[in-house]
């Protein structure tokens, strides 16, 4: 059965996010929106054994442009995006450009939703576990353009082990520097607080 899960955004207060994520005992399948005051987001997750991603479809829409992006992994480690476009929009271009930049990536990272967390969290064993800092290489989906390009994280544990679980985890942030901070997850690896990105809103029903 699935869960269906809230974030209010902390960026910007008028982002709201919905999800409904179905996991099983090593994969998972989502789909949800986000909306805001200038676009919307709707998008649909396929994470196979192991929790690695095997698609994920994005649509983005605002008045006088959309944009869709569906980004596929292959069993042999290979990326691959299809996408298309309508209007004019000053964004950079949608898909993924340089695929081999990603190749051997496990992961997709969708910008602004909570729910592509939980796979790094769920395969590294961040809620059985103390975890060292582990590297990890994403293909990045930015929202609203669509472009997808390669990402540099690292997930550790952090906290006193007790729930809900604290994740560290830190990234380029694009301008030489590294982005660090520490979100909490709940006991399926679902986040509850990302600090300055997304904040459950209610239980998850």
């Amino acid at each position: 059965m699935a869960t269906i899960v809230t974030w209010a955004g902390v960026d910007d207060p008028e982002r709201l996010d919905r999800a409904s994520v179905e996991l099983a005992e090593d994969s998972m399948r989502a789909f949800g929106s986000s909306h805001t005051r200038s676009f919307a987001t709707t998008w649909s997750l396929d994470v196979g054994a192991g929790w690695v991603t095997r698609s994920i479809d994005v649509t983005v829409r605002s008045l006088g442009w959309w944009r869709s992006l569906t980004l596929t992994r292959h069993p042999d480690g290979r990326w691959e995006s299809r996408h298309d476009a309508e209007g004019r929009v000053d964004l950079p271009s949608p898909g993924l450009a340089d695929p081999a930049s990603v190749e051997g990536a496990l992961d997709c990272d969708l910008a602004l939703s909570p729910v592509t967390n939980t796979m790094p969290v769920r395969r590294l064993g961040l809620l059985d576990a103390v975890v060292p800092p582990t590297p990890l290489v994403l293909a990045w989906v930015d929202v609203p353009s669509l472009q997808v390009v390669r990402d540099e994280q690292v997930y550790a544990s952090a906290g006193d082990g007790t729930t809900p679980r604290q994740v560290a985890f830190s990234s380029p942030d694009g301008e030489g520097g590294v982005f660090r901070t520490r979100f909490t997850v709940d006991e399926d690896g679902l986040v509850l607080d990302y600090p300055g990105i997304a904040r459950r809103v209610g239980p998850a029903l």
